[in-house]
């Protein structure tokens, strides 16, 4: 197999070798993509069917269980397939793609998640000038600039990483075509480019996260003016889900991707890609739907087969 993967392709070492805990990995790892795949979906499909939820908010949130449903397509099937076969052969091919996409992805999730902050703080804070600035045009412009933008971004990585050349056998810790992992097979001396262009998008992501921070605090700021206790509760209901994916996704992410790079993949190292690989697609249809009224009565609309307005 290192001979195998030195020509040819990459060995991804997932997280045990034991026969056993590959097998329930590959079990785990199917109930969670049957969930996150059914989460999303009905999300998409609720957001379709119901012309009460045809709002500026909830047509972002069907992008973003869109890019859900094809982040966690990226890693996870590719995961299972090898556990369930004991075979961690993945193929040059495979893994550039792989990257691109990832990165893609992930990128258009973080630009998707600011966009929506964005349309929380006109809503709240602008309500009279709302339907004016966000607008179908001005959103259907956004949602293809989310999209493009990260295509360019996963593009530019996939590029620039596989530009550079490879020392060693090409074994990578982790279930997937992992970036930093990636870039530890690299020779030393050939690491600026890809500086150049991971400070770039780092760069991009924290001009995200400040605008998604300045957003927040002025809806805060505004939402405790609220004299009725009700009003706040309606605001909040839409606002904290939004703010907790935010958090979540960004924290584990920027911990794995900023943390100096170690010799050795721990159990830890592992346990943080899932939590920004896995679980977000997971738990987002869950946590919008929870809190959200209009959600749940689309959701039981579906479950009694009633018709939409």
């Amino acid at each position: 197999m290192a001979n195998l993967t030195s020509v040819s392709g990459f060995l991804l070492m997932g997280f045990s070798a034991d026969r056993k805990l590959q097998i329930l990995h590959a079990l785990l790892f199917l109930v969670t993509y049957l969930l996150a795949l059914t989460g999303n979906l009905l999300i998409i499909t609720i957001t379709t069917l119901d012309h009460r939820l045809h709002s500026p908010m909830y047509y972002f949130l069907k992008h973003l269980s869109l890019l859900d449903l094809c982040f966690i397509s990226v890693t996870v099937p590719q995961s299972i397939t090898n556990s369930l076969m004991n075979n961690g052969y993945i193929s040059l091919g495979q893994c550039i793609l792989q990257v691109f996409f990832f990165i893609a992805l992930a990128s258009s999730e973080v630009a998707i998640l600011t966009v929506m902050s964005y349309d929380r703080y006109v809503a709240i804070c602008q309500p009279l000038q709302y339907e004016t600035i966000m607008d179908p045009c001005a959103c259907r412009h956004a949602v293809i600039a989310v999209w493009v933008a990260g295509g360019l971004s996963g593009l530019m990585h996939a590029a620039v990483n596989f530009s550079i050349p490879l020392c060693g056998e090409r074994v990578i810790h982790q279930f997937f075509c992992d970036v930093p992992q990636v870039l530890k097979l690299a020779c030393s001396y050939e690491f600026i480019n890809e500086i150049a262009v991971a400070a770039f998008t780092t760069s991009t992501a924290f001009i995200c996260l400040i605008s998604i921070v300045l957003s927040y605090i002025r809806i805060f700021s505004e939402v405790l003016r609220i004299p009725s206790a009700e009003g706040r509760t309606k605001v909040f209901s839409t606002c904290l889900p939004h703010l907790f994916v935010v958090t979540f996704f960004l924290s584990a992410a920027g911990f794995e991707f900023l943390r100096p790079p170690s010799e050795s993949q721990s159990a830890m190292d592992l346990m943080f890609s899932i939590f920004y690989t896995v679980i977000p697609p997971t738990l987002n249809p869950v946590i919008y739907s929870l809190r959200n009224e209009a959600m749940k009565a689309a959701l039981r609309k579906i479950l009694s087969k009633e018709e939409f307005p």
